[in-house]
């Protein structure tokens, strides 16, 4: 299906169809960003490597300036990217804890 720019929708077929699209590529983007959280545990050496407060910072930053840039509520994408964030954190603890557990 070809892309549809949101003013060129006529129904709510076409916003639904749409929606579906983009929510499959981000979860396509987001498995993605799962293999490089999934290697970044490997390079850590103990469960208190997962956090780095420093590094948490900066890509909150960088995403609260790239949501501002593309009309997005720097806020929502700032919660979404905590959320996203805190289960990566959780996720690298619990292996590097030895809990493959999932």
């Amino acid at each position: 299906m070809a892309n549809r720019p949101a003013d060129e929708c006529s129904s709510m077929d076409h916003v639904r169809a749409e929606i579906d699209r983009l929510d499959a590529a981000l979860i396509d983007l987001m498995a993605e960003r799962f293999t490089y959280v999934d290697r970044a545990w490997q390079l850590k050496n103990a469960p208190e490597e997962a956090t780095v407060p420093w590094r948490i910072q900066q890509v909150i930053d960088k995403v609260r300036e790239r949501a501002d840039e593309k009309g997005l509520p720097p806020e929502l994408a700032e919660a979404l990217w905590r959320q996203m964030i805190g289960w990566f954190i959780q996720y690298e603890e619990r292996k590097l804890g030895g809990d493959d557990g999932d």
